[in-house]
């Protein structure tokens, strides 16, 4: 498949434009022609120079992330860690494409989605506004308590070694869970005002403590990496429905 129609069909399934105003990511093509073919696409969280040289071992034509190189602040030099990643992006040709909020907010092929099927959550809603876009999902689970919750992450997580981190502030019974993966912790407010019991997310600051303790909310915080494997795994799954091979490139990070 053409590159260009490739990140064409991603570009429309997450609906990256309507994301543009309100993310600071370049999301969409970042890096690389957009004539050629593509028949291998390898999947990873992070653009890091790791990643895209364990793209290069395993001949993929397409590299897809979730965290891009370019955040929308502009180039003013290609030096040292920037030189390093996007050089051998370069020499071999390999696009690279990143969508970022799309990626976390898509209701179905999304983070939260991947993290509230781990949960199996059922009526499920769009939680996380972010202007007029949501990029997480809130819904209710069978009823267990902080340990059990903790357990579950624990065991479908891959966290790199490092615990599932809980401020146990809501109620002994878990049911009702808002999701906003990676750094989602200034949503505690509006996981408090739809009746979450707690707020999943992967890492926190130092005023989310007062902010849950406060409002009586349960704050569990999953590893940002932990939480943000679901949406690149899902693009893969897309590609394969579309006849390409496809490879994980998990580099976990543990946090």
């Amino acid at each position: 498949m053409n590159c260009r129609e490739l990140c064409d069909r991603f570009d429309d399934r997450l609906r990256i434009a309507d994301y543009a105003d309100i993310d600071a990511s370049a999301d969409g093509l970042q890096v690389g022609p957009e004539d050629t073919e593509v028949e291998h696409v390898a999947v990873a969280v992070d653009a890091a120079v790791e990643t895209i040289e364990r793209a290069r071992e395993v001949d993929a034509d397409l590299l897809v992330v979730h965290h891009g190189l370019f955040w929308g602040d502009g180039i003013d030099r290609v030096t040292g860690e920037s030189y390093r990643r996007l050089a051998p992006l370069l020499a071999d040709d390999l696009p690279l494409y990143a969508a970022h909020l799309p990626l976390d907010g898509h209701q179905d092929l999304g983070n939260a989605a991947g993290l509230a099927d781990v949960l199996d959550l059922s009526n499920r809603a769009p939680f996380g506004e972010l202007g007029e876009e949501y990029i997480g999902q809130r819904g209710r689970m069978p009823s267990m308590t902080v340990d059990e919750l903790e357990e579950r992450l624990a065991t479908e997580l891959d966290t790199g070694g490092q615990p599932i981190q809980t401020l146990d502030f809501g109620p002994e019974e878990i049911s009702e869970v808002a999701i906003v993966t990676g750094s989602g912790t200034d949503w505690i407010e509006e996981a408090a005002a739809k009746g979450a019991d707690a707020l999943v997310t992967g890492e926190g600051k130092q005023a989310a403590y007062h902010r849950a303790k406060e409002l009586d909310l349960t704050l569990v915080l999953a590893g940002h990496y932990a939480t943000e494997t679901f949406g690149v795994r899902a693009l893969a799954g897309l590609a394969e429905e579309w006849g390409l091979e496809t490879t994980f490139i998990d580099h976990p990070t543990g946090f």
